[in-house]
């Protein structure tokens, strides 16, 4: 028996690995098993998985070169082995783990799957690491970083690890404090507010992009995000970062903060650093402020169209890679928060219409609507809040 622990083997891609048999470690119903194991593995993220297998080969095929992948995190190496194996043009992927018994389950696995040649094994310190592959010519050209809670202990490391031009893959799944529950972890570790509004979780993606840009800038690096998503309990970020002063200042200039209303729901985006207190001009009701947080945009149109294309050439993916990538590609061109209609009509005693009349009442009145991933009863719009609840309120309304 190659392990001291409960094991089993799966497949997932084109991979077969051995993974802690979770079920072994799970002793109440409410656990989360993946962090009782002694190594980590958790099938929730076979999406997440997958869907950076699209976005590195699409980046691979954008730079035309062969390319070298990091994960400085991890596990049992059933991503790194999906990577050695799925993405066409990779050079050589570098993995890591502090954990010793993970390091000796990633060595299994990529043995078993005859990859010793393509993969570089090493156990220790992710920083550490990273930290060794900051010169110039050693520079990686995407790291991906899935760790369990916050990737930014980790950002600083990964930047300098990075060459010019290189992919970063950020999943960051303490959604507590992004999403407002406890603001001051935020600020701790984002260096922005959350707040508890209906578009918690795009206040989340921004402020993790916001760290990252801010980060970036002191090494005079500016960053292009170039696809995110909102999955299950997790959000991710795929970001091209760009050496030189003058990238890092227009990344800069992305940055801002978004003010919030809770009596009328009205919303506004302030860019730059010194955002007063301020009463919403409608109501009068005292605003709430969440950020400093990135404020560009969230995905590039033109990348997400080629993980359209490489989405489809793909079989074994899980069927909602193909509708995450549309979705976030639709919403692309929209404007910063969206609305939840059931949000409204809880607040206004409404029952929920369906929102393909919402969004009709909108367009007759010359409004452009878009669906996002980031709630299925969400809309981005450029209506104003009174707009918005106005057409809520008619559609509402029983037809007559």
């Amino acid at each position: 028996m190659p392990f001291d622990f409960p094991y089993e083997m799966i497949s997932e891609g084109e991979a077969v690995v051995a993974v802690p048999k979770l079920s072994a470690f799970k002793k109440a119903p409410w656990e989360y098993a993946p962090s009782k194991a002694p190594v980590f593995y958790n099938p929730i993220m076979r999406l997440n998985r997958d869907i950076a297998i699209v976005a590195i080969q699409v980046f691979q095929r954008i730079t035309g070169r062969e390319i070298s992948v990091a994960e400085p995190l991890a596990g049992c190496g059933v991503r790194g082995i999906r990577f050695a194996l799925e993405i066409e043009g990779i050079r050589h992927v570098y993995m890591n783990d502090l954990n010793p018994k993970a390091y000796e389950m990633a060595k299994y696995n990529v043995e078993m799957n005859r990859l010793s040649d393509a993969v570089t094994l090493s156990n220790e310190d992710a920083n550490l690491f990273m930290s060794k592959y900051a010169a110039p010519r050693r520079r990686f050209d995407c790291i991906d970083i899935d760790p369990f809670g916050s990737p930014t202990p980790f950002l600083d490391s990964a930047i300098r690890a990075l060459r010019d031009g290189g992919l970063l893959a950020l999943t960051a799944t303490d959604m507590a404090p992004l999403c407002g529950v406890h603001p001051k972890a935020a600020l701790r570790k984002y260096g922005g507010l959350s707040i508890r509004t209906e578009y918690c979780h795009e206040i989340a993606m921004r402020l993790l992009i916001g760290s990252l840009v801010m980060a970036a800038a002191k090494h005079d690096i500016g960053v292009k995000v170039l696809f995110s998503h909102k999955s299950n309990h997790y959000i991710r970020v795929y970001a091209m970062l760009l050496h030189g002063a003058r990238r890092a200042d227009e990344s800069i200039e992305e940055m801002g903060y978004i003010l919030h209303c809770f009596n009328c729901f009205h919303r506004e985006t302030f860019r730059g650093f010194t955002c007063a207190e301020k009463r919403c001009r409608f109501c009068g009701t005292a605003m709430e402020i969440s950020g400093p947080l990135w404020l560009g945009r969230l995905a590039d149109g033109g990348f997400c169209e080629r993980m359209k294309k490489e989405a489809l050439r793909r079989e074994k993916l899980d069927r909602r890679v193909r509708d995450i990538i549309s979705m976030v590609h639709r919403e692309s061109d929209g404007p910063a928060t969206y609305f939840v209609i059931d949000k409204i009509c809880d607040k206004l005693g409404l029952p929920s219409p369906p929102m393909r009349r919402v969004a009709e009442n909108l367009m007759k009145k010359n409004f452009k609507v878009w669906p996002t991933h980031f709630n299925p009863n969400g809309i981005r719009t450029d209506a104003p809040a009174r707009i918005v609840v106005e057409s809520v309120k008619i559609s509402a309304q029983p037809p007559s």
